[in-house]
Formats: C-alpha cells, sequence, structure tokens
C-alpha cells in the first residue's frame, strides 16, 4: 500500500503514525571518559572548525554536555541519551523517553 499525501487543507485534527526510523545513540552516564567517547562519535565526520558539542569536566565547575542544534545550545544531564537524527542532528534524550520511543534495531 503507498504512502497516502497528507493533504494540508483538511483543518481538523487526525490521526497521524510516526514512520519508522533507525537512528544512532549513545548514553553519557555523565563520566568524562563516557563524554570524550560520545564526543568522538559526534565529531567524527564534522569539520574541524564545526563544533557539534561540548563536555565541561566536573572538576571545572559541575559535569555538563550540551550539543549545538539548529534550536540552539542544549544541554544533556548524566544518563541521557545522545541521538543522531535523521538528517545527521545530534540531542539528548531523556533515558525514560528512550525506552519508550526506541528499541535494538
Amino acid at each position: 500500500m503507498a504512502d497516502s499525501p497528507i493533504d494540508p487543507s483538511d483543518p481538523g485534527p487526525r490521526s497521524f503514525r510516526k514512520k519508522p526510523v533507525i537512528v544512532e545513540a549513545m548514553l553519557w552516564d555523565g563520566s568524562p571518559e563516557s563524554a570524550d567517547a560520545v564526543l568522538a562519535w559526534i565529531h567524527a565526520g564534522a569539520p574541524d572548525d564545526e563544533k557539534l558539542a561540548e563536555y565541561t569536566d566536573p572538576r571545572d565547575s559541575g559535569a555538563e554536555f550540551a550539543t549545538h542544534t539548529l534550536e540552539g545550545r542544549l544541554t544533556a544531564s548524566p544518563g541521557d541519551w545522545i541521538i543522531r537524527g535523521v538528517v545527521g542532528e545530534f540531542y539528548a534524550c531523556k533515558p525514560e523517553v528512550f525506552a519508550d520511543t526506541y528499541e535494538s534495531a
């Protein structure tokens, strides 16, 4: 069965199913070692001058992991999953939302 186009002229509420997609993700456990691994993954294909994410070591004032997205700078908490989205963007996802939304592929 072919996908039917979405009719934007219908203003009423309608039901939609999210298309199945496979994403890559890494868990940031809050440690510097985990941050280094996630940063290496994020920056693996990026130009040298493009800063897609950053990590502040807890010894420097409290651990913080942040990704730079089109929506701005988004911070992650220890235990969050860092996801590479369908167009190559990176963002954090809370573990309970991740567990409800994703399964191993």
